[in-house]
Formats: C-alpha cells, sequence, structure tokens
C-alpha cells in the first residue's frame, strides 16, 4: 500500500501562509506539516526528518514547499535544502519554490500571453523588472524566444537583474533599460508587442495615453491587483479583454491560470523525489492545462 502524500511547508514568515496551505490540500496532499518563521539553520533538520524515515523507494510521497514573502531568503532555505539531502543514497525529496507567489504569476503571465501571440522573435517590455516576479517573467519570456526589455526606474538595477536573468538563460535576448519619465517610457516600449507589468503595489507603471501610443501592442498585462493598479485602464478581473484592439488582462484575470499551475506544480512533487521546481519548471507544467 503506498504511504500517505506528506508535504512540507517551509516558510519564512512568522505565520506560514494560508493561501499556500489550502492550495496544497487542494492539490491532493494528504497530510500537511507548515513550519514558520524557518531560518537557514534549521532546514537541515527539518530536510532529515523528512529523508530519514522513509524507504528511498517511498520518498516520491515526502515532498517540500518553499514559500514566505521573502523571496531571497526562500531561495536560501532552498539551497540549504538540497545541501542536506543525500542523493547517492536515494535520500532525497522533491522540493518547490513559490515564495510570495513569483514562480506561478510569472509562469501563468507567460502562459497567457502565449495564448494570443507567439512569443518567439517578439519584443516584449516587462515592467518592474527588477523585482522577483518580473525577473521571473523576463526569464521565462526570454526561454521562449522573445526579446525582452528588463525596465527598473535605475538602470544599474535592470542591469544587474537581467545578468542574473542571462546566467540562467546564456542565449537570452534581453536589454536593461531604465523607465523614469513619460520620454523613457516611450522609448521603452517601442515596437513592443507584448508588455507585462509587474511593479510594486500601487504604483501606475503604464499610463493609458502611453498604452494608447505604443502602435503594433497586441497584449498588455498587470500582475498587480492594489489600486491604483499597474495599468491604468485595465480592470483586475479583466480577461482577454479587447482595449483598443490590445488584449488586456488584469491580475485576478491571470489567477486562474495561476492556481491551476500552483496545483499542478504540488501534484507533480509526488512523482518522483529528484525533482527542483524553480520558474523553467512551474511554466513546463502549463503546456498540459
Amino acid at each position: 500500500m503506498e504511504k500517505r502524500k506528506i508535504l512540507i511547508q517551509l516558510d519564512t514568515d512568522a505565520h506560514a501562509s494560508v493561501f499556500d496551505r489550502v492550495v496544497a490540500i487542494d492539490a491532493g496532499v494528504d497530510e500537511l506539516f507548515t513550519y514558520a518563521g524557518v531560518e537557514p539553520e534549521q532546514v537541515a533538520g527539518l530536510v532529515h526528518g523528512a529523508i530519514f524515515t522513509r524507504h528511498p523507494r517511498d520518498l516520491k510521497r515526502t515532498a517540500i514547499f518553499v514559500g514566505g514573502s521573502d523571496v531571497a531568503a526562500a531561495e536560501v532555505l532552498v539551497a540549504k535544502a538540497l545541501e542536506a539531502m543525500i542523493p547517492a543514497f536515494g535520500l532525497r525529496v522533491s522540493i518547490l519554490l513559490d515564495a510570495n507567489g513569483a514562480n506561478t504569476t510569472a509562469a501563468a503571465a507567460v502562459r497567457v500571453a502565449a495564448k494570443h501571440l507567439s512569443l518567439d522573435g517578439r519584443r516584449a517590455l516587462v515592467l518592474g523588472g527588477t523585482g522577483p516576479v518580473g525577473q521571473r517573467v523576463g526569464l521565462l519570456l526570454a526561454l521562449q524566444g522573445a526579446d525582452v526589455r528588463l525596465a527598473s526606474r535605475k538602470l544599474d538595477r535592470a542591469e544587474v537583474a537581467a545578468e542574473a536573468i542571462r546566467a540562467r538563460a546564456p542565449n537570452a535576448s534581453i536589454t536593461a533599460v531604465a523607465v523614469a519619465g513619460d520620454a523613457d517610457l516611450a522609448a521603452a516600449s517601442e515596437g513592443c508587442q507584448l508588455i507585462i507589468a509587474a511593479g510594486a503595489a500601487g504604483v501606475v507603471l503604464l499610463p493609458a495615453s502611453a498604452r494608447a501610443a505604443c502602435k503594433g501592442l497586441k497584449v498588455v498585462i498587470d500582475l498587480n491587483a492594489v489600486p491604483p493598479l499597474g495599468v491604468e485602464g485595465v480592470g483586475v478581473t479583466d480577461a482577454a479583454k479587447e482595449y483598443d484592439e490590445v488584449i488586456c488582462y488584469g491580475a485576478i484575470g491571470v489567477g486562474g491560470t495561476k492556481m491551476k499551475l500552483h496545483r499542478a506544480a504540488v501534484a507533480k512533487l509526488f512523482e518522483s523525489n529528484d525533482q527542483v521546481m524553480d520558474a523553467e519548471q512551474v511554466y513546463a507544467l502549463g503546456e498540459g492545462l
């Protein structure tokens, strides 16, 4: 008889995400072990508790989910978890990173865009491109062959983020751009068929006038759900709604795809014990949805 499916939730926040817990249950997890406020030095003991309690053949029924609001801190926990595993003896479990929903949100946004236009060779602008979601959007677009412009108010920050993407996608066509005003925005968006706004909550990144001035624009996606929205004139619940012949999505409009990807990623963990699921792996799941 197969062992029960156990998901171990490692959260960097003082209170572990209720959202992530609900999705785990809906994805078919039998037992959910939740640890909040997890520090890097605590990870090895938690991982050893996971890998030493079942025979290697049963470890595909145990998995780890790393979350929390701090993506950088969660990435450290993932690295520590991988260090604590002993793959040479089959003593490892699969692990999924989705801190602050960054991977599932980015993957959903790019999947939604790909429904409406081929990304290969298309010029895309990612506003708020230096944040966790923006960087992952830029990475996934680049991996699909898009010509990506990664925008930040400061060019040096955009350059650092672009270089990080090149490290993961050496053949990426990605350019760092500074957008600190209307003139910068007009230059950055020139010739773009796709714009995705992934900036901080409550900041308008693409005014309606700037959107209307983008000739050739096909798809606009706003990932901010907190007013004022990131793309002026696009509703938070809009899904494939056309404004001036441009297909537009709001954050909740993308949410259905994000939720499907999140549940699919959790379920995928229990197919084997050797998976490390980051943005690329989550995005790949969308092929079958």
